[in-house]
């Protein structure tokens, strides 16, 4: 009604089959210097996982890639498939991910840790999981051409007030 075309819906980042796990033991592996041994609690399931990341941490909650799980590389957009493996001899049921292989962001400093409250076990879209819409805006409606004068032709199609201060709050910059 508003002349305005939603041209396609994605998902931001690469996060199916991604789930919230808590770190429960830390050891270090025993062929390689650079890396861990993790234990991780996933709902009723705990996973023994080979680690590289530096900030590893008993109770951290974190995105562990189950097997049979794509990424897709923020920074090549290569796909990577998660699959069981032994490293270095020891085996290894999943990935810690970092906000890199989520296609999240380039931070490759280490694993994405996420707030404390996180439940265990939840997918990583229902806790993370947002959507970008891609909207054609004619030229005569340069009224839309942000997500500010968006948000306000919508409240004016939906007859509801329009408050812009949760809408500054909650924007991000790029």
């Amino acid at each position: 009604d508003a002349g305005l075309e939603v041209e396609s819906i994605s998902p931001i980042g690469k996060i199916d089959g991604v789930f919230v796990a808590e770190l429960i033991d830390i050891s270090k592996h025993p062929n390689a210097d650079r890396l861990s041994v993790c234990k991780v609690q996933l709902k009723d399931e705990e996973l023994s996982i080979v680690c590289g990341a530096p900030n590893l941490i008993i109770g951290q909650k974190v995105p562990v890639a189950l097997p049979d799980t794509v990424l897709v590389d923020f920074n090549t957009g290569a796909e990577l498939k998660i699959k069981k493996s032994k490293i270095r001899g020891v085996e290894s049921e999943g990935m810690i991910c970092s906000e890199v292989e989520l296609g999240l962001s380039s931070d490759h400093s280490g694993i994405m840790v996420l707030p404390e409250n996180t439940t265990i076990g939840d997918s990583l879209f229902d806790v993370l999981g947002d959507w970008v819409f891609d909207i054609a805006v004619t030229p005569n409606r340069s009224d839309c051409f942000s997500i500010m004068g968006i948000a306000r032709e919508i409240s004016v199609l939906l007859k509801k007030d329009f408050n812009d201060s949760k809408l500054h709050r909650n924007i991000s910059y790029l």
